[in-house]
């Protein structure tokens, strides 16, 4: 018997509501590594399209879950719901695996200290920049991938080159500030300078429009630690793994300077406790 874990792309709130689709924590392929990872045999993406948003719990469970996946039992978390309108919930899912023969496991949901850690927990941490709440409740530090792209090189000039990251569209970026994170070139291809693909590197990363020279555009710059590399071009993965401090708007470079070199000194000492590299 295979194991199968199922979900939806893209978001079903963009579909219903088009406009609304919340930030995301993981892109698909990531979604695809953790559930690898977590011994799955497959992981399954049902497209979530207009004509799927109509399906009653009755056809969902009828045409996807019998007889496309041919279920023996369904596990799924105890406030599910499924089908047009949420009009399912777990105990309809349960009369109909009576019906159909497959029983179901309602889960209850993960709490700690009175909070549930669910996916709206989780964002409203990242987008608060509490990075650290957000890592205790995904199991993981947070992620953000990107694409490295030429930014205006301001950081080489003060010293501390950094690598622009242009994430994905949706992608949940932590709130304005500097961060301690965990810095890795994803994929095989080669890498001129120190920096190898798929080992992880101590970073400092800046996240907001470098308010001391009034830049408008929000930006994602990392500056990977006692390493150098041309990166431009590479996909890169961010793992936050603590705040720094918040955006702030200096009198001078000198200063900036100064505190980046702060910055840096105390995102080593973070990353060094917390997972010696």
């Amino acid at each position: 018997m295979s194991s199968v874990l199922m979900t939806f792309d893209p978001h079903p709130a963009e579909v219903v509501r088009p406009g609304s689709h919340p930030a995301q924590l993981t892109t698909l392929p990531r979604r695809a590594e953790l559930v690898e990872a977590l011994g799955a045999d497959v992981f399954f993406v049902m497209p979530f399209t207009p004509e799927f948003m109509k399906f009653s719990p009755e056809r969902y469970v009828h045409e996807i879950l019998v007889e496309r996946l041919h279920v023996a039992e369904v596990v799924v978390g105890e406030n599910f719901t499924f089908g047009r309108k949420a009009a399912g919930d777990i105990d309809v899912l349960r009369e109909m695996g009576a019906r159909f023969g497959f029983a179901v496991d309602g889960v209850s949901l993960l709490a700690e200290h009175a909070v549930t850690f669910s996916s709206t927990y989780i964002r409203s941490c990242v987008d608060a920049g509490d990075v650290a709440a957000a890592a205790e409740a995904l199991g993981r530090p947070h992620r953000v991938e990107g694409v490295v792209v030429h930014g205006d090189g301001r950081g080489r000039g003060l010293g501390f080159p950094t690598a622009n990251i242009v994430p994905p569209m949706y992608a949940a970026i932590p709130a304005d500030g500097v961060y301690a994170a965990w810095f890795t070139v994803l994929g095989s291809g080669p890498v001129e300078g120190t920096v190898e693909p798929g080992r992880r590197y101590r970073a400092a990363v800046s996240v907001g429009s470098n308010p001391t020279f009034s830049g408008r555009a929000r930006t994602v710059e990392a500056f990977v630690l006692d390493h150098e590399a041309d990166l431009y071009g590479q996909h890169v993965a961010v793992d936050f793994v603590e705040r720094v401090r918040g955006m702030e708007k200096f009198d001078s470079a000198d200063a900036l300077i100064e505190e980046m070199g702060r910055d840096a000194e105390k995102a080593r000492k973070i990353l060094t406790e917390a997972a010696p590299n």
